[in-house]
């Protein structure tokens, strides 16, 4: 998550149909059940967490970040699109250059669904240059990864369009996700149906917050989580400081989770949530320290199962 724009202060359910078709005027005939909508799987954390260690190998191999016109940023792209293109994505490198740095945006599609409705998920796959960045926001990068890769497993076909993207340069300003947004045609934009961020969703300290943009998408995310009995609060932390806001300011609905970053739990959300209360969601914010150890597997795999739900329910 980029860090200089201040923001306003920022189980498994399915989905099924539950309504039948009422009787006919025949006498005695049975009511018709509409199909049933796929249900999302299960995202395996494990899975996660293994994408979460090949992009620290690819940080630790160059000079301990991934950030954007560096060499780790580049490798951990090239890793997520040879995933992608072994998966039967059609993947786009969009290239933008930015502090006299070339940078790289990743955009995947998916084969099929209606291309003037569009279902999109991103997340940003630079890190600052003090670390890793494996929370932020490898977190969020291998759970869309992830999912992209279990809606192959599965032969998805939903009725809209999915695209999933890769952001560069989030952390000097959302340059990618900007660049992108700008150089989409007026139609382009229109078929996008939602946009769905993922910045910072295994946070060590976590919390469980849900975008309060698209009323559809935040009840969307809000739902999956009543179904597992997990509170949550709407995000104030990141406001306008993630890749959401580019879309959200040309008209695009716009929705997301996040775990929190450097604002402090406080005792009512420790007691919620767990947690130690008076500590940062995640102290190794924009840090060194920001490495696979920087993870709390529970809120990631919560959220990466969100994350399924949510493009499942969204493009069905």
């Amino acid at each position: 998550m980029k860090l200089s724009i201040p923001g306003r202060a920022a189980a498994t359910a399915v989905f099924a149909s539950v309504s039948l078709l009422a009787g006919g005027s025949i006498a005695g005939a049975a009511p018709e059940a509409p199909p049933a909508v796929a249900a999302a799987p299960d995202i395996p954390v494990a899975n996660v967490k293994a994408h979460l260690t090949q992009l620290q190998s690819i940080a630790t191999a160059n000079g301990g970040n991934r950030a954007h016109g560096r060499t780790g940023y580049r490798a951990s792209l090239d890793y997520v699109k040879a995933k992608l293109d072994a998966a039967g994505y059609t993947t786009t490198i969009q290239q933008f250059t930015s502090s006299g740095r070339t940078g790289y945006n990743l955009i995947a599609d998916w084969p099929g669904g209606d291309t003037n409705q569009v279902v999109m998920s991103g997340s940003h796959l630079d890190s600052v240059t003090a670390g890793a960045g494996i929370n932020d926001n490898g977190s969020g990068s291998a759970a869309v990864l992830e999912t992209a890769l279990a809606v192959s497993r599965a032969g998805y076909q939903p009725t809209k369009h999915l695209r999933f993207a890769w952001w560069g340069a989030e952390e000097l300003g959302l340059v990618g996700s900007r660049y992108y947004v700008t150089n989409l045609s007026s139609a382009n934009r229109a078929r996008i149906s939602g946009y769905l961020n993922f910045d910072m969703i295994g946070s060590p300290n976590p919390g469980y917050f849900v975008y309060d943009d698209d009323p559809a998408i935040e009840k969307t995310f809000k739902d999956y989580y009543a179904g597992l009995g997990v509170p949550t609060e709407i995000e104030t932390e990141g406001d306008g400081r993630s890749d959401h806001a580019p879309f959200k300011n040309v008209g695009v609905p716009v929705g997301g989770l996040f775990s929190g970053a450097d604002y402090v739990k406080t005792a009512a959300q420790a007691a919620k949530w767990g947690g130690t209360a008076g500590q940062a969601f995640d102290r190794c914010y924009h840090s060194s320290c920001d490495t696979t150890a920087n993870i709390n597997d529970t809120a990631l795999d919560r959220n990466a199962d969100a994350v399924a739900y949510a493009v499942w329910g969204l493009s069905s």
